[in-house]
C-alpha cells in the first residue's frame, strides 16, 4: 500500500498519531484490509521478519511505512509494504503470484486513496491482475460489473451493513467468516465476488 496522510490529516483528530489513541500507525489504521486479505488468501504465518520507521512525518508518534518478509505455513513466500508516505497517494492491493506463474491480486484502494471522514470513496475495489488460464478474458467483465453495481449503491452503507450482517450470524452460529485462514476454496468467481465484499 502505498498511501499518503499529510499534517493537516493527522492534525484532523486528536487521536491520530499517537501510540495512545491510535495504538500505531500505517499497520493499524491503513493497512488492515490488506493484510486481512493476504492472510484470507495465504494462511497462517509461519515465521516474519520486519522493520518499521517513521520516515517523513515527525509531528506524529506512530510509524508512517513498514515493510516485512514472510513465510506462510504453507511454504509460500509473501512481501509487505505499507506506507503513508508516498505523495501523491498511489494505490493499495493484493497480489499474490502462484507456483504455476498465474497471477491473481485485487486493487483495494486507487487515485487518491479513500480517507475515512474526510474523502469519498471514488472508485470499486476490482481484480487489476487475473492470469489464471481460461479465466484472464473474464477480468474486464467483473470490473465493468464492479463499477455498475458500485455506482448504484452507498458504498459506505452497502459494505458496513454486510459486515454487521455477518456479525449478527455468527452471534446465531451461522459464521461465514471462520477466521482461520482457510485460502483458496471454491470457484474463482466466489472469490472474485467475496473480495468485492471483503474490500
Amino acid at each position: 500500500m502505498y498511501g499518503w496522510r499529510d499534517e493537516k490529516y493527522y492534525k484532523s483528530d486528536p487521536w491520530r498519531g499517537s501510540w495512545q489513541g491510535e495504538g500505531g500507525g500505517v499497520l493499524v489504521n491503513q493497512a488492515p484490509h490488506q493484510l486481512d486479505l493476504l492472510l484470507w488468501y495465504m494462511g497462517p504465518v509461519q515465521e516474519l521478519c520486519g522493520f518499521w520507521a517513521n520516515l517523513n512525518h515527525p509531528y506524529i508518534e506512530v510509524e508512517d511505512t513498514a515493510v516485512a518478509s514472510i513465510r506462510f505455513r504453507s511454504g509460500g513466500l509473501g512481501q509487505i509494504i505499507v506506507s503513508n508516505s508516498q505523495n501523491p497517494a498511489l494505490y493499495g492491493r493484493v497480489q499474490v503470484h502462484g507456483n504455476s506463474g498465474a497471477t491473481i491480486g485485487v486493487q483495494t484502494d486507487g487515485g487518491a486513496m479513500f480517507i475515512a471522514g474526510v474523502s469519498s470513496i471514488a472508485e470499486p475495489p476490482y481484480n487489476d491482475v487475473w492470469t489464471i488460464p481460461g479465466e484472464s478474458e473474464l477480468r474486464a467483465s467483473w470490473q465493468k460489473q464492479d463499477a455498475e453495481f458500485f455506482a448504484q449503491i452507498n458504498p459506505m452503507e452497502h459494505y458496513h451493513r454486510l459486515q454487521i450482517k455477518d456479525f449478527l450470524d455468527a452471534i446465531m452460529e451461522k459464521p461465514s467468516a471462520t477466521g482461520d485462514g482457510g485460502g483458496w476454496e471454491g470457484d474463482r468467481g466466489a472469490i472474485h465476488r467475496d473480495l468485492q465484499v471483503a474490500a
